[in-house]
């Protein structure tokens, strides 16, 4: 059957009715289908022959899609799709190939991952000598006093610990001693730490007296020198110290600077099937020039923003100018804030109910207070913003959802709120029902699990890892909506990795953990699509393949629904569109 409809360029703004909250993880909108009237033009593009998987609220197949102007106008058969080309209809030869709805990326760092292509990349370094032997190779191209950055080291995927370590971790000796000149400062995987070296350290005030800021620790050898460990916020004042290294540069380099970084987190995006993304805070004077460049069509990816980084009070005064809810053929929306009430496992930063099993003195890190959150919920009532609080250990989460609960207690609140738990990763299974009876989305990211393994039951022994660690099917079972992302550049932003992480529970080393807990490829495919499209309040625009929607989508070169277990690694994405747009092409 045949699915076609007449429509405006920028369909209004949504009117339907809230989504039922103990519905939402079931709930998408359905095909939309009108009376069989030709289109007025050709499409633009149709894509035929392969398999069309549409998301939608029945999960239907189909053969091929029209697109034109930017928007669905068919879906259906190969025959009856074809019978609507023009002389001018660009024909995509699927050749059995799976397209579905465009990624959307549900929680990552837009303008990091941007910045993490300009700076040393750590992720596959194998262990600490051979990071200290790269900074000592960009030292040698680098001028006296300039700064080297570098992100992506875990100490827990190293093949051995670092001599003289203290906690797992290195000492900024060999560090130092490669580039006494240079300020060095490198950031952890999980975005929760950073190591700096002497220069550094000496840069942001720091010395063997110091103490950290509220939030953060200051890790020190046994003879209380500091190691150059920075927990949590206590990197911020080197962050700073560099950020004053950079008061020289001219207007115009800013600018280049950001426009770059801007384009290469876009490139990286598209080349992995990320359509929309999900940015997890950025401040004001961010959106002001993310505004800017999309007034100029200059945003080749759809961004949904989170506010982050600023007061109450100023929110208070500012957000009412800032409310951008999607409509339309947008390429950048606003209308929610990022708070973060913990930090992350691997740095001990998480807040747990019980001690670290590898740490018994630690029960991780406040990072921002419950007072201050609570008061950002207000705020968010009464602009009609959706809150998104990062919380990682279970006492995070217990404590975001006491937060969210008083509040709704305390005022009349509409009836589709959908604030989010960013994360939630360590859960006490008693606090999944409170998820589904206050109606709050977990958005979580699968792939953090498979690379997390491994060192989970160090931090937290086998019982707990078992029973509260990433625990999606009881999340769904719960009638819980999750939505999936990467947290990018904390990993790689491939969508395919997070998927097959979402189904299999496979870490790299081939162990299976809790499969139990494991996902439906059509459950992780709608957790990357619609889920995260309705996590956004973006589910009238995209997150499923169905007229009046727009033409964001993703082609891959096999079916990732059918395909057995041990071919999901090979999968590739071999186009990406945007509005219609073949924006990649593998």
């Amino acid at each position: 059957m045949i699915h076609r409809a007449i429509f405006s360029p920028r369909p209004p703004t949504s009117t339907h009715p809230p989504i039922p909250l103990p519905l939402l993880a079931a709930t998408t909108l359905a095909l939309a289908c009108a009376p069989a009237t030709p289109p007025p033009s050709a499409p633009d593009l149709i894509l035929r022959g392969g398999a069309v998987a549409t998301v939608n609220a029945d999960n239907a197949m189909a053969e091929a899609i029209a697109i034109d102007d930017g928007w669905i106008v068919a879906v259906g058969g190969n025959a009856e799709i074809d019978a609507l080309a023009g002389d001018d209809t660009e024909i995509v030869e699927l050749d059995g190939r799976l397209a579905i709805p465009g990624f959307i990326e549900g929680h990552g760092h837009y303008m990091s991952l941007g910045n993490s292509k300009t700076i040393l990349d750590l992720n596959g370094a194998a262990n600490w000598d051979a990071i200290v032997a790269m900074v000592a190779d960009a030292v040698a191209d680098a001028e006296p006093g300039e700064w080297i950055r570098g992100r992506g080291w875990h100490q827990e995927k190293w093949d051995r610990p670092p001599e003289g370590a203290v906690e797992g971790n290195p000492t900024h000796a060999s560090l130092s001693a490669v580039s006494p000149d240079n300020p060095v400062l490198l950031g952890h995987a999980s975005g929760h730490a950073s190591f700096a070296n002497a220069a550094a350290l000496a840069a942001a005030g720091y010395d063997r007296d110091s103490e950290p800021p509220p939030g953060g620790e200051l890790v020190r050898d046994a003879n209380g020198e500091l190691t150059g460990l920075l927990r949590e916020t206590a990197d911020r004042p080197v962050q700073g110290a560099f950020n004053d290294s950079q008061f020289g540069r001219t207007a115009e380099e800013i600018e280049a600077q950001f426009r770059r970084e801007v384009r290469l987190a876009a490139e990286e995006a598209l080349s992995k099937g990320v359509t929309s993304f999900q940015d997890a805070g950025a401040g004001f004077p961010t959106i002001d020039r993310l505004l800017a460049l999309e007034a100029e069509g200059a945003l080749p990816v759809r961004l949904y923003i989170m506010v982050r980084g600023h007061s109450n009070e100023e929110m208070d005064a500012r957000l009412a100018d800032y409310y951008m809810p999607a409509q339309g053929d947008d390429y950048l929306s606003v209308r929610s804030i990022k708070r973060q009430i913990d930090g992350a496992l691997g740095s001990h930063g998480a807040w747990l109910l019980e001690p670290y099993s590898d740490m018994r003195a630690s029960v991780g890190l406040v990072l921002e207070t419950v007072e201050d959150i609570t008061g950002t919920a207000h705020v968010a009532l009464k602009h009609g913003f959706q809150v998104n609080t990062h919380a990682i250990g279970d006492r995070a989460n217990r404590e975001v959802l006491d937060i969210y609960a008083a509040v709704f207690d305390s005022a009349a609140t509409p009836a589709d709120l959908r604030w989010r738990i960013e994360h939630a990763q360590h859960v006490h299974p008693d606090d999944i029902p409170r998820f589904a009876e206050l109606g709050i989305i977990a958005s979580m990211q699968g792939v953090h699990a498979t690379s997390d393994f491994p060192w989970i039951p160090l931090r937290l022994g086998d019982d707990r890892a078992r029973d509260r660690t990433y625990l999606w099917r009881s999340f769904i079972n719960a009638g819980v909506l999750i939505n999936n992302g990467t947290d990018v550049p904390v990993e790689d932003i491939d969508p395919l990795a997070s998927f097959r992480a979402s189904v299999t529970r496979q870490s790299a080393d081939g162990a299976i953990h809790y499969p139990e807990q494991k996902m439906t490829r059509i459950e992780a495919l709608r957790s990357y699509t619609i889920n995260n499209a309705i996590a956004a309040f973006e589910e009238d625009l995209k997150g499923s393949l169905e007229v009046g929607k727009l033409g964001d989508i993703t082609v891959l070169d096999r079916n990732i629904l059918a395909v057995p277990d041990n071919e999901l690694a090979g999968a590739r994405v071999d186009m990406t569109i945007v509005g219609g747009a073949i924006r990649y092409a593998r």
